[in-house]
Parts: C-alpha cells; structure tokens; sequence
C-alpha cells in the first residue's frame, strides 16, 4: 500500500494590539487619529445601547434581547471597513454593525420590542433584517454576492454569524457555491466561544473554524476579534479583495460573548465565572482606550463624555420608539407574512381584539 500527502494546510492568526493596548502590528494607514477616536466613541455607543437594552428588558419595556457586550470591535470594525454600496445578512446579535451601517439606535430597540416596522431599514441602507433561525442567512447572502457578479453591480455580500453556525448544512452549503461561483463574499465568523450553553470544544473538534472554509479552498484568516484595528485591517482586505473579482473570504474573529446568549438565559448555570474573569482582560474597549490614550488620541475622562451623550440620545431614541409602539394596531402582528390573511389568522386577530 501506498501512501502520500495529496493535501496540507495552515490557518494564520491576525494581531495589532495586545491585550495591554501595544502595538504588536502595522497600524492600517488609513486609521488616522479622528478615525480612531470616532470608532472608538462609536464603541462606547454600542456597550452603552446593550446596556440600556438588558435594563430595558427587565423593566418590562421590551422583550427577549441578545447583548452584544464584548463583540464590539469584531462588528464596528468590520462594518466601519464597508463601502455604501456593500450588503450586510445579519444574525440576531449584530446590533454594532447596524448602528456603524447608519441605522438609529430606535430601530433596535423597537425590533426587540416586536415592532414590524423595524423589518423595513430605509430603502438606500442596504441592510437585510435579522435572521434569528441559525445560519439561514447564509445562503441568501451568496445568492446575493452571485445575484451581483451577474448584473455587474458594485458591491459585496457581507455576512455575519456565530460559531454554532458553522455547525450547520446551510453554512457548508453555502460556502461552497460561493467559492465555486467566485461570489463577492465575506464571511464574519464571530467566534464567541458559546452556543448557547453549548462551548465551542463540544461543538466541533476542529481546531479552528476557519479551516472549514479551508476546505472548500476559500480564502480564510483568524483574526483576535477583540482587536479593532486587526478587525478593521482584514476586513478591509476581504472586502477589497472581493470588489477586484477575487472571490469570497472568511473571517473567523475570536471573541467572547461577555453575558447572556439572550436575556431568557442564566450563564451562570453552564460556565465559571473565572472564564468571564479571563476575558475581561481582554475586553476590546480598555484596550483600545489604552492605546488612544497613550498616543494622546483621547485625553482621560473622553469615556465619560461620550458616556453621557450617549445616554442622552438613547433617551431620546426609545421615547420615540416607544411612541411608535403605542401607536401601532393589532393589526401590525399579523399582516406581513401572507398577501392575504389566511381563514385562522383572521380567526386569531379577532378573538385577539
């Protein structure tokens, strides 16, 4: 019998800055200092929408919602590295990526509210809705990437998932049509360690996830998704290397999900607290506070400012998004689905008046 190599591989890790806030790579050129600190405030911006939403649903003014708290540099980074006319298949949990695309912190809140017109994202904003089933927005966004290769239209298909994802038939399947189709795909893997109460060793023995796409033959990095500027720098080279007619690319961003998968969840009940402890100090805002403030970006106390505009305008964002919920009909919850309302739907809207 014999035997021989026929086929090897490697996954390479991208790192600029370090846990400690230092350099340990080329900064992007194009990441000058107001660019950075507008990211960075768009950071703060984000944490401080999760928070106010978790707070939010425990007073009863909104339903179940997923933070994003810790997974802010994987989603402002990448988005902030799309051109206008990119698209972006989002999963549930993508809320930093809608708010760098352009959408209004009311659109989140009223989507977890079970507002339908959250659904609807202005015409010139080329954002899908959320995809809460896993890894069924996948295939849609290639269908996408091909749907645009074919007319010869600008732009690139951006998706964004979990790790339990990759778990998925959809995911494999499509990840092979787009790079049998040279599709203008990226693929944002935000590796956050949990599905659900699931961790990511029992969910897969790979050793990465980037090698799954590794074995379609598609172009894959693992980025320190708590990095923003390791973010910012790979996606801006998918995202380019999609729009010269390269074909797709995944990203796999290692990052943690610091709370709850959803507020109806308990963390507690599955993962330690020394865990949450170890990544905390690997938290993307204090490292990048660090290196800002150590290049005299921001001066001490900026966090605090920015903090308080913050509030201030998410106050005024869920007064109107409540206002909007109160003006809705009972309607609203059922006309969408069907052209026309089927017989036990009528059925159910009235017994519901």
């Amino acid at each position: 019998m014999s035997r021989r190599e026929v086929a090897s591989f490697h996954v390479d890790y991208l790192q600029i800055l370090n846990e400690q806030g230092k350099l340990v790579g080329d900064l992007p050129s194009d990441l000058i200092p107001d660019k950075l600190k507008k990211l960075y405030r768009q950071m703060v911006f984000v944490r401080a929408l999760d928070r106010k939403a978790v707070n939010l649903q425990r007073q009863g003014r909104m339903g179940t919602y997923a933070p994003v708290e810790g997974q802010e540099a994987c989603q402002v980074g990448s988005a902030a590295a799309m051109e206008k006319e990119d698209w972006v298949f989002p999963a549930f949990r993508e809320q930093g990526v809608f708010l760098t695309r352009g959408l209004p912190a009311r659109a989140i809140f009223l989507y977890f509210m079970g507002c339908e017109e959250s659904n609807r994202p202005p015409l010139d904003n080329n954002t899908f809705p959320v995809s809460v089933p896993v890894a069924s927005q996948i295939p849609i966004a290639v269908g996408c990437a091909m749907g645009l290769k074919i007319k010869k239209q600008p732009g690139v298909a951006a998706c964004y998932f979990s790790d339990g994802a990759t778990s998925e038939g959809d995911f494999a399947e499509a990840l092979n049509f787009a790079v049998v189709y040279q599709a203008p795909n990226v693929f944002f893997c935000q590796n956050n360690q949990w599905a659900i109460s699931l961790p990511r060793k029992k969910q897969t023995a790979a050793q990465t996830l980037a090698q799954k796409a590794i074995a379609c033959e598609m172009e894959t990095l693992q980025v320190d998704g708590n990095d923003l500027l390791a973010v910012y720098a790979a996606s801006k080279q998918a995202l380019d290397r999609a729009r010269r007619g390269k074909g797709p690319t995944f990203l796999e961003l290692v990052t943690y999900r610091m709370r709850m998968h959803t507020t109806a969840d308990d963390p507690k009940k599955y993962r330690s607290e020394k865990e949450v402890q170890e990544w905390e100090q690997r938290d993307p805002l204090k490292r990048l506070k660090v290196y800002l403030e150590g290049e005299g970006v921001i001066e001490s106390g900026f966090e605090e400012e920015i903090q308080a505009e913050a509030e201030t305008l998410l106050e005024k964002e869920l007064e109107e998004a409540e206002e909007i919920i109160q003006s809705q009909s009972l309607e609203e919850i059922f006309k969408y689905t069907y052209a026309e309302m089927p017989p036990h739907l009528k059925a159910q809207l009235e017994e519901l008046k």
